[in-house]
């Protein structure tokens, strides 16, 4: 879906100006968006297969539930937003701890050139696996895996990206500390 969203600078201060989506991915444009972590209790890590029909990535095992934020719209309620649409799970914002802000830049083989500022997240997943609906044009699947996956990336095919390893670490240890094992 083509949406319309703010542009920051590359410092992720907002410029006052906003574009499409699509304008933002072929021009480079900096743009916020959300990134949310969902564990469990007994250190698992839930993990949405992207669907095969998603322009970077399809079918890759990727973080929970990702997403751009609307012009305008509040970060928190941004991924408030994205959690019910990807996965249909409903969470209040005193669940949702921000743990960081990433700057990212890629550009895709298909000409995307995804500059960004990912608003990262996490929070305690709260029902079964079962109960959550997925979108289905975002989503091809939900599962958990052992929180301790997301340190070991390069040793499995098709789960999220080696090249981020320091990322998925920072998240691991944030997440740790939120159960208190730390």
């Amino acid at each position: 879906m083509d949406e319309l969203i703010d542009i920051v600078d590359e410092n992720g201060n907002y410029t006052g100006k906003t574009c499409l989506k699509s304008v933002a991915h072929k021009k480079g444009y900096f743009h916020p968006t959300i990134h949310v972590w969902l564990y469990t209790t007994d250190q698992q890590i839930l993990l949405q297969k992207r669907a095969l029909t998603k322009k970077v990535f399809p079918g890759l095992w990727d973080i929970s539930v990702a997403g751009h934020i609307a012009a305008g719209e509040d970060i928190k309620i941004a991924a408030i937003r994205e959690i019910k649409e990807e996965i249909g799970f409903d969470i209040l914002p005193e669940n949702l701890h921000k743990i960081g802000t990433r700057k990212h830049m890629v550009t895709h083989p298909n000409g995307i050139i995804d500059n960004e500022f990912h608003h990262v997240f996490i929070s305690e997943l709260t029902v079964p696996v079962q109960e959550l609906k997925l979108q289905e044009e975002e989503v091809a699947d939900l599962k958990l895996f052992s929180l301790e996956t997301i340190l070991h990336t390069k040793n499995y095919e098709n789960l999220l990206l080696p090249q981020y390893q320091d990322y998925y670490s920072f998240v691991h240890s944030q997440i740790l500390k939120k159960l208190s094992i730390l």
